[in-house]
């Protein structure tokens, strides 16, 4: 670890203390200002969407200015959503806060840069240490996210306005330290220089498939449980205090084992992380379906943050093996476009499932995608003991 590796830790826990606000607010606002009640994760959705229509313009700023000014762009839209927020919950306009979060989506996208990034600030023979210590610092989100969340949502007369301002005050703290760090500079790329494979090319490789499916599914499992949780406390009758609690213990679930997945995946193989990871999403899904208590939340949702923490780690460290430096940005744009486009479908899917077929039925369909996960990775484990490479 160096001065660089802790700065983009703390920018990540800000960036995971936005979401995590996002997460919280945007569900219950939409619910309130949603003409029709199936309607209320659209805010979410658009946060996700946003993202997505973003990884390609993000990447071709990444590529012409380097890391830091791309960064510091996606913080500077932050700053400007969380004035749109705001203004959107003033004049109580739905669709201004779906427009709104659809243009989050642009820092959103750059945030889940900051992994790979990561990998880039430290020697080779360190990197999947990096990339789960950083991404450990979403811790931070664990403890700002929630509680930012429960206290400033009655800091302004309108309901949850006072939370957008808190949003915009974390953005320009996170613009500060960005500008801190040192990343490698942007080489100058001769005209005759190679940029390496097709898109295509790379995207068919089994570990490239495999890698952003298991990302993305991760990813998408997580946020439809995560996005109807405080729709579904509130449907049964608990307090917001008691979904800031719930969700932050699942935000420590998420990034608690970043201090030590590196080093589980070093010794044990990615792979079989990966697959305890799994194991860890069945049995959120068990004891979510087993009742709707404070404390089956609390477990539930730790669980999943747990097994999510297995399965994102290991994928983007799977991931790093999929492409060549000089074809890095156009690789993890398409990594982060199935986590969005993932991400999209599961945030509407969330609230539309929870408010037609209940919680239970949520969970329990969440089962096939965690089980697609797993016959996934067993086909890869299967794959690379037939060309001798090691899981």
């Amino acid at each position: 670890m160096n001065k660089n590796l802790w700065l983009l830790a703390i920018a990540q826990g800000l960036f995971l203390a936005n979401n995590v606000t996002f997460i919280a607010i945007n569900g219950l606002v939409g619910l309130s200002l949603a003409p029709y009640a199936w309607m209320a994760t659209l805010p979410v959705m658009g946060y996700v969407v946003g993202g997505a229509l973003s990884t390609g313009l993000v990447a071709k700023s990444q590529r012409r200015w380097g890391r830091r000014v791309s960064f510091q762009l996606g913080l500077l839209v932050a700053l400007l959503s969380a004035g749109l927020g705001i203004l959107a919950v003033q004049q109580q306009w739905f669709w201004l806060l779906v427009a709104t979060t659809v243009v989050a989506g642009y820092y959103s996208a750059n945030g889940h840069l900051y992994r790979f990034a990561a990998a880039e600030l430290t020697e080779s023979s360190f990197r999947e240490k990096a990339v789960s210590l950083v991404m450990a610092g979403g811790l931070i989100g664990a403890v700002i996210g929630p509680n930012l969340a429960n206290h400033s949502k009655a800091l302004l007369e309108v309901p949850f306005a006072g939370a957008y301002l808190a949003l915009g005050v974390l953005a320009i703290i996170a613009l500060v330290l960005i500008s801190l760090i040192e990343f490698p500079p942007v080489p100058e790329k001769p005209s005759h220089t190679d940029d390496g494979r097709p898109l295509a090319e790379i995207m068919m490789q089994p570990v490239f498939i495999v890698s952003a499916g298991a990302g993305a599914i991760s990813y998408g499992v997580m946020n439809l449980l995560m996005a109807a949780t405080p729709l579904a406390m509130q449907v049964c009758g608990m307090p917001f205090s008691d979904t800031a609690l719930v969700l932050e213990w699942h935000v420590i679930g998420m990034f608690a084992p970043g201090f030590f997945t590196g080093s589980l995946i070093k010794r044990f193989g990615v792979l079989s992380i990966m697959g305890f990871g799994i194991l860890l999403n069945l049995g959120c899904i068990l004891i979510a379906i087993h009742g709707a208590d404070l404390h089956h939340f609390v477990s539930a949702l730790f669980l999943l943050g747990v097994g999510w923490n297995f399965l994102f780690t290991g994928s983007t460290t799977l991931s790093l093996d999929a492409y060549r430096p000089e074809e890095k940005d156009r690789a993890q744009a398409a990594i982060n476009f199935c986590v969005f486009a993932m991400m999209s479908l599961t945030s509407f899917a969330s609230g539309a499932l929870l408010t037609t077929q209940g919680w239970n039925w949520l969970n329990m369909g969440s089962v096939v995608p965690v089980l697609i996960t797993g016959l996934a990775l067993v086909w890869l484990a299967r794959q690379q003991n037939s060309s001798g490479a090691l899981a």
